[in-house]
C-alpha cells in the first residue's frame, strides 16, 4: 500500500522584491508599510482626541514627537538584544544605525514613543494619560500594516507546515538587498516547504486587539490609561505564543525566546496596572481659549481676505482643563465653560455663611428691602429698577446672558 505524498493544495506566495528603484532613489516596501501604519494610527487618534474635547490637529504635534522618538527606541531595543551583529565577531557597528535594512524591536517602539507622545503632551496641556487612551486602538492597527513589510522581506515566519495558508519562503539574496536570490535560468529561488506566516498571525490578532479596545471602552468608558492598558494585554497575549511558533534567530534566556519573556513580564504589568487603577474616563475643555478675531471694518474692498482667513482657522488653546462627561456634554451644547473647580467650594463657604449669619447688616438690609419692592431710592436708576421687578416677578434677572 503506498501512501501519498503530503502535497499541500494551495499556498500562500511571498513577493520577490522589496525595493524599487525610483533614479537614485530605493523605495522599501518595508518603509512603505511603516507610514502607512503611522496614517493609519494618527488618524484613529485624531478621531478619539477630538471626541474627548482636544483641539483638531493635536495628534500632528504629538506625532512629530512620538514617531521619530518610536524609531529611535525600536532601533536602540534590537540593538541592545541582538548586539553580536553589531559588536560581536565579524559584526559592524556602523550598521547599527541602518534602519532600512530591518531590525525595529515593538518593545522599544512603544517605550520610545512613549516618551515623545508625553513630552508632546506636557507642552500641549494635555493629560498623557487621555493620549494614551486615544491612541490604544490605532496603535495596534498600526502594528498590522507594519507587519505587512515582514511579508516582503521574506522574514519572521515560522515552522513548516501544510496547511492551505502556508507560506512561500524565498531566499534573499545577500548582495543585493531587497531582492530574492535568482537561478541559472533567472527565476527566485525558494526556501524547501512552506511555513507559518506567523507575521500574518500577528497582525489579524492585532486587528482583533483594535476592535477589543474599542469595544471595551465604549461599554466600560474606559480612562486613566486603562485602555491603553487593555491595548498592552491583548497585544502581548498574541504576542506570547506567536513568538514561540517563530524559528528567526533570536537571543534565550532558559531555553526560551527573549521576547516571550519580555511579553509575559509586560502583560502583568499591564494587568496590575489595569486592576489598580480606577476612576471615570477624562473629557478636556481649554483654558484661555482665545477669543475671536473681529472683522475689519469700513468699506468691503478693504477688506483682507486672507487674514480673515487665517483668523478663522482654530487655534490651540493655552491648555485642558479635565472635567466630568456631563460637564463636557453641557459646554459642547452651550459654549459655557464649567465653573473651576477652586470656584465651586468658595461660593459653597459663601453661601454657608450667608445662611448662617441671616445675610449681612446694612447695605444688604437695604437691598433686601429694595428686592420687596422699594423703589422709592433717588439713587437708583430706572435699569436698576427694571431688574429688580423682573427677579421680583420670577422671571430671569435682565443682566445674565440669555
Amino acid at each position: 500500500m503506498t501512501l501519498a505524498p503530503m502535497t499541500p493544495l494551495a499556498a500562500m506566495p511571498s513577493p520577490s522584491t522589496a525595493v524599487w528603484q525610483l533614479g537614485p532613489v530605493p523605495i522599501r516596501a518595508y518603509a512603505l508599510c511603516i507610514i502607512l501604519g503611522i496614517v493609519v494610527a494618527c488618524v484613529v487618534t485624531e478621531y478619539r482626541l477630538r471626541r474627548r474635547g482636544v483641539a483638531p490637529g493635536a495628534v500632528l504635534d504629538i506625532a512629530v514627537w512620538a514617531v521619530p522618538a518610536g524609531i529611535i527606541g525600536a532601533r536602540i531595543y534590537h540593538v541592545i538584544t541582538s548586539p553580536e551583529k553589531y559588536f560581536g565577531a565579524g559584526g559592524e557597528p556602523i550598521k547599527a544605525l541602518y534602519i532600512w535594512e530591518g531590525g525595529l524591536g515593538i518593545w522599544g517602539a512603544v517605550a520610545g514613543g512613549a516618551v515623545g507622545a508625553w513630552l508632546a503632551a506636557r507642552q500641549l496641556g494635555i493629560p498623557f494619560a487621555v493620549v494614551a487612551d486615544a491612541l490604544a486602538p490605532g496603535l495596534p492597527l498600526a502594528q498590522a500594516v507594519g507587519r505587512l513589510g515582514n511579508w516582503f522581506n521574506n522574514e519572521l515566519y515560522g515552522g513548516r507546515t501544510t496547511l492551505p495558508w502556508g507560506l512561500e519562503v524565498h531566499v534573499m539574496d545577500p548582495d543585493n538587498p531587497g531582492h530574492a536570490l535568482r537561478d541559472d535560468a533567472g527565476n527566485p529561488v525558494l526556501q524547501p516547504g512552506l511555513y507559518h506566516p506567523t507575521f500574518l498571525y500577528e497582525a489579524l490578532w492585532n486587528i482583533g486587539v483594535a476592535a477589543l479596545v474599542l469595544f471595551l471602552d465604549r461599554k466600560l468608558r474606559l480612562g486613566r490609561g486603562r485602555a491603553f492598558a487593555l491595548y498592552v494585554m491583548g497585544y502581548t497575549a498574541g504576542r506570547f505564543w506567536i513568538e514561540l511558533m517563530r524559528t528567526d534567530e533570536a537571543n534565550l534566556i532558559l531555553g526560551v525566546r527573549l521576547n516571550v519573556w519580555t511579553a509575559a513580564l509586560v502583560f502583568l504589568g499591564a494587568l496590575a496596572y489595569f486592576i489598580r487603577v480606577r476612576g471615570p474616563r477624562e473629557y478636556l475643555v481649554p483654558v484661555g481659549e482665545p477669543a475671536p478675531v473681529a472683522g475689519p471694518a469700513g468699506d468691503v474692498s478693504q477688506v483682507d481676505l486672507s487674514a480673515r482667513e487665517a483668523a478663522a482657522r482654530p487655534v490651540a488653546p493655552e491648555g485642558y482643563r479635565v472635567v466630568s462627561e456631563e460637564q463636557f456634554d453641557a459646554y459642547r451644547e452651550t459654549g459655557v465653560l464649567p465653573p473651576e473647580p477652586d470656584d465651586e467650594p468658595a461660593r459653597a463657604e459663601s453661601a454657608a455663611d450667608d445662611a448662617a449669619t441671616g445675610g449681612t447688616d446694612g447695605d444688604d438690609s437695604a437691598n433686601a428691602d429694595r428686592a420687596d419692592g422699594d423703589d422709592t431710592d433717588p439713587e437708583r436708576t430706572d435699569a436698576e429698577r427694571t431688574n429688580a421687578g423682573r427677579a421680583d416677578g420670577g422671571g430671569r434677572p435682565a443682566d445674565r446672558d440669555s
